[in-house]
């Protein structure tokens, strides 16, 4: 009679127990935001290379390494946000968390932080890569494809301006083809003004830090024998920095759609002045995908001795792309997830961290030396 009391004292305890922990933890798992309020403007169907308008291919790391602990114990809310089919005019992929992994107080040394493929109107990834943004001080930079789907002035004050607009006074931007879809990419420099560079030109450089920053112009002529090839072998001597990064909207190597359709062979004339005069990297967009390869030569060959690290960071808001066949010299691939790259500039040497907004399951940091 005694044990019968004593065991049901204690299962009525356990049972208040188990409520009050449902009690503290559905709350917090069940704590999403709500989706912005449609803009304004009208889009057109957008959707990846290959595949039906407004539709996204399923979300794909290859290969996926945690760089963060494992998914034991993450809030479901986290991984129901990691969605494999997302509508490219809808709701997108959202933070449900302030992405814990990026450092708030600035460094001694400079940081460059961005992404290329950025403004959707009526959809939202451009707005949680901007609240990424929030959290890290530095220059900001973007790749090309500011917003979509033609670079007109409207989008560009009702799309851009509603999201990485609050960071406009430190963007230094990058132009893209969908950019040139209004012509002479009006819409595109009338916004930027003069941190856009010569209108006529599209391509600039300035010093942060130590180190070098180049941007080049992927949409207007790129032969070795430009304007835009000659003005950038003389700023190259003109600065002959230890380090030095150039930013262009197509990269000349990729593992997803434009890497097969040769979109990206407009780059490889700029590539081989880089690689002549020793620039240590290669940031570009234009694949809406994150992609890391190793140094390399214009020709894809390995060289660790003078190769250039080329980053593919498309993931500013846009519809995510699918990959391929992996190209020689890839080292990591996340596509799904948006997020922007810092970049921290030493005197002789950077840090790259890839902060996506699923930080506990996707990201990608390393440590190079400058040539």
């Amino acid at each position: 009679m005694i044990g019968a009391r004593v065991r049901t004292s204690y299962n009525g305890h356990m049972k208040r127990l188990f409520l009050l922990i449902l009690l503290c933890v559905l709350p917090a798992c069940g704590d999403t935001q709500s989706p912005t309020p449609p803009r304004t403007v009208e889009p057109t169907a957008l959707s990846a290379p290959g595949l039906p308008p407004n539709t996204v291919a399923p979300a794909q790391t290859i290969p996926v390494t945690p760089t963060a602990a494992p998914t034991i114990g993450v809030p479901t809310a986290v991984l129901e946000s990691i969605s494999t089919t997302v509508p490219a005019m809808g709701p997108t992929l959202e933070p449900t968390s302030e992405p814990t992994a990026v450092p708030i107080a600035q460094a001694t040394d400079p940081v460059l932080v961005g992404a290329g493929d950025i403004a959707v109107c009526r959809a939202t990834g451009d707005e949680a890569t901007a609240r990424i943004l929030d959290r890290i001080e530095g220059t900001v930079f973007t790749l090309g494809d500011n917003v979509y789907l033609n670079g007109t002035a409207e989008e560009f004050q009702t799309c851009f301006q509603e999201s990485w607009g609050r960071h406009k006074a430190r963007i230094r931007p990058v132009p893209g083809n969908h950019d040139y879809n209004t012509p002479n990419a009006t819409g595109y420099y009338a916004y930027f003004g003069e941190a856009a560079g010569d209108p006529t030109k599209g391509y600039y450089s300035y010093d942060l830090g130590a180190w070098h920053i180049v941007v080049l112009n992927s949409e207007v002529d790129t032969e070795l024998n430009s304007a835009q090839a000659q003005w950038l072998r003389e700023d190259l001597a003109a600065h002959p920095a230890l380090c030095t990064v150039a930013m262009m909207h197509r990269p000349l190597f990729s593992s997803g759609p434009h890497g097969r359709d040769g979109s990206g062979e407009k780059s490889r004339p700029l590539w081989e002045v880089l690689y002549e005069n020793n620039v240590d990297l290669i940031l570009n967009g234009h694949e809406h995908t994150y992609e890391r390869f190793a140094p390399q030569n214009p020709q894809g060959e390995p060289d660790v001795a003078r190769g250039i690290r080329q980053i593919v960071v498309g993931t500013g808001g846009a519809v995510p792309y699918p990959f391929g066949e992996p190209k020689p010299n890839s080292e990591k691939r996340i596509a799904g997830p948006f997020g922007v790259l810092k970049l921290t500039l030493h005197e002789t040497a950077y840090d790259w961290n890839f902060v996506s907004v699923a930080p506990l399951l996707f990201g990608d940091r390393g440590t190079g030396e400058c040539h």
